[in-house]
């Protein structure tokens, strides 16, 4: 998910890592120190439009090479999260590191995320702004529930329960839709859709240059 420009910035000193709260933590996390960029697939591409294979093997160099290199390609990208699918790897695993409406910054990655969503007779739909990496320079209001649980695993395979309201709520459904081969383009009507896809043709390619510039910036 493409990170909101006109949205209030985390404050760092609030932070949840693996949403556990910790004093602080670096603009740039230390996974994506040590992480090398990948391509960002785009809508259309055959790995984004089906469901992704769960994790079997916890705990391997490859998954922690895997979520150094998401957390890299997704600050490269302006992200709030990004999906291993979006990378080209079918696997259910996404990363974040994402605000909240409080301010509190969210940062970490969930594998094989179960979502848990309010009750209907609880639920609080919001419609607000969103964009996808997959999707570059596009932005559309999507309704989202304001609530959301998210149970998966570590890459060590330790349980993790994820909490998030407001922002980060959209965040974790966002980013959960994509591990069922879904983009945020499938909620909309069709013709929304249409608008989406001529928003992504006239500004992919500046979007594109921007992530090239920062990119540039990181390795220089």
């Amino acid at each position: 998910m493409s990170r909101h420009t006109d949205r209030p910035g985390p404050d760092d000193r609030r932070v949840r890592v693996q949403g556990e709260p910790v004093d602080s933590h670096p603009a740039l996390p230390p996974e994506a120190e040590r992480g090398s960029e990948r391509r960002i697939t785009v809508v259309g591409e055959e790995v984004l439009g089906r469901p992704c294979r769960e994790v079997t093997e916890f705990g391997t160099p490859e998954l922690s090479a895997l979520i150094d290199d998401m957390f890299l390609t997704m600050h490269i990208a302006d992200g709030a999260g990004l999906a291993a699918n979006q990378v080209g790897v079918d696997l259910r695993l996404f990363v974040y590191d994402c605000p909240d409406d409080h301010g509190i910054r969210h940062v970490g990655h969930l594998i094989n995320p179960v979502l848990e969503l309010p009750d209907p007779g609880h639920r609080r739909l919001i419609d607000d702004v969103e964009g996808c990496l997959s999707v570059p320079g596009a932005t559309m209001t999507v309704p989202r529930t304001d609530r959301a649980v998210a149970r998966g695993f570590d890459k060590d395979g330790r349980p993790l329960v994820i909490e998030g309201t407001g922002y980060f709520a959209r965040c974790l459904q966002h980013e959960t839709d994509h591990l069922f081969g879904h983009t945020y383009l499938d909620r909309l009507a069709k013709r929304d859709r249409k608008d989406a896809l001529r928003q992504m043709d006239g500004r992919r390619e500046a979007v594109l240059a921007q992530r090239a510039r920062k990119a540039a910036l990181l390795s220089g």
